[in-house]
């Protein structure tokens, strides 16, 4: 059985206001996961994952780690099906598992990224499944494009979008002494491969590796939470060393017993399996057309609402009459459609409270006549008296 040390890290950022990464570190399993969703649902998505994946993945196979991610899916589809709050939420997942012999098994969906550090040389293990990335894919972008585009966050799979995802996975033979990340996309972003493997290289205890690519990511921007899970193997199953078994940080003994053995040739990571189904299927961009069709049509229905009226109010000491509703409808504000010439002083004291509030008219024509007669006044003269009656409006 393979014997594996890790470390691990998240911080929040320096922009965010909370942390919707989560991860697990435990004796037979190590997992990042990174929510969406707004509101709670980013913290709701990723935490129902690793719970889910946690108490699910039981049997070491690399086919029981991809059931208990599917299983992890839909979960988190059944919770936001049942909480309004929660609809659309999602999150990515990379996980790594040992299994019988020397290997570990591997999952991912989504931009957070498995790495894997041999013999000095840093491989990207996973795809990322995400708009930018496709691009690069097909040769649309370059990876240093990729790096600073601005849609490079926008993930094409992920747990929770659909009652069925895609996920990649695949086996990889362990060698005492290589070295595996788990991260989210709060590291890559910000830190290029280059400086990660630099890192690693540098650092020997993993704890001491994960800290510091969070510190890396935070001085270069930290404008997303970043979460970093380091995972050594201290004995691939083939040596008589006694490394202790998965220790929290690593521990000195662990590193001696890794040095005294002569290590294997590492054979070459294996390449992803081609060709990989489209990612965009058929029932996906329906589901999207109708969701913006939807989403669209209530914008509408919100802006058709907000905006047929119109009222008479007060703009400083001027009566305005205004397009839109009195305060507005969400994001809709009234604008200024026809400033009157009326001053406020010269409002007949039973409309003051009126216009103050907003005094609503159904069409143009209305307002101009309301304010008309805000203003009127009629005179009567007989041989002995003057009076001045002002007009009365109905009440409404």
């Amino acid at each position: 059985m393979v014997v594996l040390r890790y470390g691990a890290a998240t911080d929040v950022g320096r922009v965010r206001t909370n942390n919707e990464d989560a991860y697990i570190t435990s004796d037979n399993l190590y997992a990042v996961a990174d929510g969406m969703g707004g509101h709670q649902g980013g913290e709701v998505a990723a935490d129902i994952a690793m719970r889910i994946l946690e108490e699910t993945f039981v049997d070491p196979t690399a086919d029981a780690l991809m059931d208990a991610a599917h299983v992890a899916n839909e979960a988190i589809v059944d919770r936001a099906a049942n909480d309004p709050d929660l609809r659309g939420m999602g999150t990515t997942l990379v996980a790594i598992a040992p299994t019988d012999g020397n290997a570990l098994a591997w999952i991912n969906i989504g931009d957070s990224r498995l790495y894997l550090l041999r013999d000095g040389e840093l491989t990207q293990v996973s795809e990322d499944h995400s708009v930018v990335q496709e691009a690069v894919r097909s040769g649309q972008l370059s990876p240093e494009e990729a790096q600073s585009h601005p849609q490079r966050n926008i993930v094409t799979r992920a747990l929770g979008i659909a009652p069925y995802v895609q996920i990649d996975g695949d086996v990889v033979d362990a060698y005492a002494g290589d070295r595996y990340v788990l991260c989210s996309d709060g590291l890559s972003d910000y830190v290029d491969d280059a400086r990660i493997a630099s890192t690693l290289r540098r650092l020997d205890d993993p704890q001491d590796a994960a800290r510091e690519l969070v510190r890396l990511a935070n001085e270069n921007g930290g404008r997303d939470n970043i979460t970093v899970v380091v995972v050594d193997v201290v004995d691939d199953g083939d040596t008589a060393g006694e490394a202790s078994k998965r220790v929290g940080g690593g521990t000195a003994e662990g590193h001696a017993a890794v040095e005294d053995e002569p290590k294997p040739a590492a054979p070459k990571i294996k390449e992803p399996k081609a060709p990989r189904p489209r990612v965009l299927t058929w029932r996906l961009v329906v589901f999207l057309v109708v969701f913006l069709v939807i989403v669209g049509g209530a914008i509408g229905a919100v802006g058709y609402y907000a905006r047929r009226t119109y009222f008479v109010g007060f703009k400083d000491d001027a009566v305005v009459i205004f397009k839109g509703r009195p305060g507005g409808v969400l994001w809709f504000k009234p604008t200024v459609e026809e400033n009157t010439g009326v001053t406020k002083a010269q409002v007949i004291p039973s409309q003051l409270d009126r216009v103050e509030a907003g005094q609503e008219e159904g069409s143009l024509d209305e307002a101009h006549e309301y304010v008309t007669n805000l203003t009127t006044t009629t005179t009567t003269t007989t041989t002995t008296t003057t009076t001045t009656t002002a007009t009365t409006l109905p009440a409404n």
